[in-house]
C-alpha cells in the first residue's frame, strides 16, 4: 500500500505544480519560418527589417533575386490555416534606373503607399528613394530621388516620415526629402564634416515627438569607434548636430546597421558590433538633468552559444524587455546567430536569454531589427541560408 500512496502523493504534487505553473508560463519559445526565399523568382537576401500593417500583413525587400535578379519588394499575408502567402509587389528592373539592391526596411503612409531605398542603381548609379503606390492593376513604382554622390549615395537603411510628409534617411550623409508641386527636393542636413562628429552613418534615423532625429555613425568620433548623434531643426532653417556619446571601445565599438530605439521616457537603446569584452554590447543612453547623456552597458556579448556581433538594434515590449539578434555565435557547427531577450531585473541588472539558435536550415545572419506584433510575437529576417539558401522571414513566440 505504501508505494501506491507515495505514487498518489507524487501525482497530486505534480498536478499542483501544473496548475500553479500552467504550460504558457514555462513553454519554450516557438520559432517558425513564415517564408523561405530562393524557391523561384521570389527574391534573395533579406537584410532589412519588416513592416507590419494594421491588417497583420508583412512587407519587406530583398537585395537580389526576383524576375531580373535586382531584388524585389514583397508582401506576406497570413492565411486561415496558419501558413503565409507571398506576393511580389515589385521587381526592380534590369536597366537599374528604378533602383536595385534594396537592403532597407519600408514605411507606409495613411494612403497605403510604401516608401523605401535602393542601395545601388538609380539614374546616377548611387541608389535611390522610391515610392510604391497600390492600384487596381497592381503597384506602381516612382523614383522620388536618385543620388549622385555629391548629395549622398548608397543608402543602406530605409527612411522615416514626419507629420508634414517629409522623408529622412542616411546615405553617407543625413538627408531630407521634401515634397512639392514640382516633385521632391533633397537637402543634406548633416554631412559629418565637423571635428570628431562621426563618419559612416549606415544605420537609419528615428524621429521623436518633437521632430528631432537620432542616429549612429559606424566610425569617427573622439575615439574613432563611432558615435550617437542628435539633429535638431534650428529656428530660421538648418539643423544643429549634438554628439550624445562617443564610443571608446570598452563601452562598445562600431554601432551596427540597426536603428536606435527610444522608450517612453526618452532613453535610447542600441547595439555595437564590437567592443565591450569582445563581441559587441547592448547599451542604454539616458538624458541627465544637466543636459548630458549617460551610457550604461546592459549586456556584453562574448563568443559562444550565447551569440555575438549584434548587427541589428533592439525593440522593447510593454514590460520593458528588449529583443534583438546576433549575426554570429550560437550553434558551434554553424555560428549563424541567435534571437535573444534582455529582461530588466532589480538593482539595474538585466537577464539575457537565447530564444532561438539558428542552425542554417532555418536561416542565418539575422542582421536587421526585429518588430513586435500586437500579439506579442516577434517578426524578423535572416539574410542568408534557409531551406533554399536565400534567407527567410521568421516569427518567434517568446
Amino acid at each position: 500500500m505504501r508505494p501506491k500512496r507515495l505514487l498518489l502523493s507524487a501525482l497530486i504534487a505534480l498536478l499542483a505544480s501544473f496548475w500553479a505553473f500552467p504550460p504558457s508560463a514555462w513553454a519554450a519559445p516557438k520559432y517558425k519560418v513564415l517564408h523561405a526565399f530562393g524557391n523561384g523568382e521570389d527574391g534573395a537576401g533579406t537584410w532589412g527589417s519588416l513592416l507590419l500593417d494594421a491588417k497583420g500583413n508583412l512587407y519587406g525587400t530583398t537585395s537580389g533575386g526576383g524576375l531580373y535578379t535586382y531584388g524585389t519588394v514583397f508582401e506576406l499575408r497570413p492565411k486561415s490555416n496558419g501558413k503565409w502567402s507571398e506576393s511580389i509587389l515589385y521587381n526592380f528592373e534590369k536597366d537599374g534606373i528604378d533602383g536595385c539592391t534594396s537592403t532597407g526596411g519600408l514605411i507606409i503612409d495613411t494612403l497605403g503607399d510604401l516608401y523605401g531605398t535602393s542601395g545601388r542603381c538609380g539614374q546616377d548609379g548611387y541608389g535611390a528613394v522610391f515610392k510604391l503606390t497600390p492600384g487596381s492593376g497592381g503597384w506602381t513604382e516612382s523614383v522620388l530621388f536618385s543620388f549622385d554622390r555629391t548629395d549622398g549615395g548608397d543608402p543602406y537603411a530605409g527612411v522615416v516620415m514626419d507629420k508634414k510628409g517629409n522623408l529622412y534617411g542616411t546615405a553617407a550623409f543625413v538627408f531630407e526629402l521634401t515634397p512639392g508641386s514640382g516633385g521632391w527636393t533633397e537637402s543634406v542636413i548633416d554631412d559629418f564634416s565637423g571635428h570628431n562628429d562621426g563618419s559612416g552613418p549606415f544605420a537609419g534615423v528615428i524621429l521623436d515627438a518633437t521632430g528631432d532625429l537620432y542616429g549612429t555613425t559606424e566610425g569617427g568620433g573622439a575615439h574613432t569607434f563611432g558615435t550617437v548623434y542628435k539633429l535638431t531643426a534650428a529656428e530660421g532653417g538648418g539643423w544643429k548636430e549634438t554628439i550624445l556619446h562617443d564610443f571608446s571601445g570598452r563601452d562598445g565599438q562600431w554601432p551596427g546597421d540597426g536603428a536606435l530605439f527610444m522608450d517612453g521616457a526618452g532613453a535610447l537603446y542600441g547595439t555595437t558590433t564590437n567592443g565591450g569584452c569582445c563581441g559587441g554590447v547592448v547599451y542604454k543612453l539616458t538624458h541627465k538633468a544637466n543636459g548630458n547623456w549617460k551610457e550604461t552597458v546592459l549586456y556584453d556579448f562574448k563568443q559562444g552559444a550565447g551569440g555575438w556581433i549584434p548587427g541589428g538594434g533592439v525593440v522593447m515590449d510593454k514590460n520593458g524587455s528588449l529583443y534583438g539578434t546576433t549575426t554570429g555565435g550560437g550553434s558551434p557547427q554553424c555560428g549563424c546567430g541567435v534571437v535573444y531577450k534582455l529582461s530588466p531585473k532589480e538593482h539595474g541588472k538585466w537577464k539575457y536569454t537565447v530564444l532561438h539558435t539558428f542552425i542554417g536550415s532555418d536561416g542565418a545572419q539575422p542582421a536587421a531589427n526585429l518588430i513586435l506584433g500586437d500579439n506579442g510575437n516577434l517578426y524578423g529576417t535572416a539574410a542568408t541560408a534557409g531551406p533554399y539558401g536565400a534567407g527567410v522571414v521568421f516569427e518567434v513566440t517568446p
